[in-house]
């Protein structure tokens, strides 16, 4: 048996490449935020700027499984000359039950791990 290395998926055979991820709790609520942060995004390099091509849907995968995400919003950042050059991508989503919580938390030590990122806390 092969550990599965852990992958992010907005499309299903698309895997893209986590650039930062920031970890908040609200205050009011205490629900944990998850943002997101791709400094390009494999799956709409193929786009030209007038496709509007949704990204309502996250695929997180490792040895465990899957963890699908909807995110509460998915921001493009555009700079460059004309302002039309993908920057980058901050993809946001809230997590309010525990388990949950600790099961993406598993996941992203996997994944920065497997990448050559380290955790960090501010």
């Amino acid at each position: 048996m092969t550990a599965t290395s852990p992958s992010i998926q907005f499309f299903a055979g698309i895997y893209e490449e986590l650039s930062n991820v920031s970890l908040r709790r609200e205050v009011r609520t205490g629900k944990r935020i998850v943002m997101m942060k791709f400094a390009q995004l494999k799956a709409i390099e193929g786009f030209n700027s007038f496709t509007k091509q949704s990204l309502n849907s996250l695929l997180l995968t490792d040895e465990e499984g899957e963890i699908n995400v909807t995110p509460s919003s998915t921001r493009f950042i555009f700079g460059g000359d004309e302002g039309d050059e993908l920057q980058g991508v901050e993809c946001k989503f809230e997590v309010e039950r525990e388990d949950h919580w600790e099961r993406f938390m598993r996941f992203m030590h996997r994944y920065a791990e497997a990448n050559g990122m380290e955790y960090g806390e501010k």
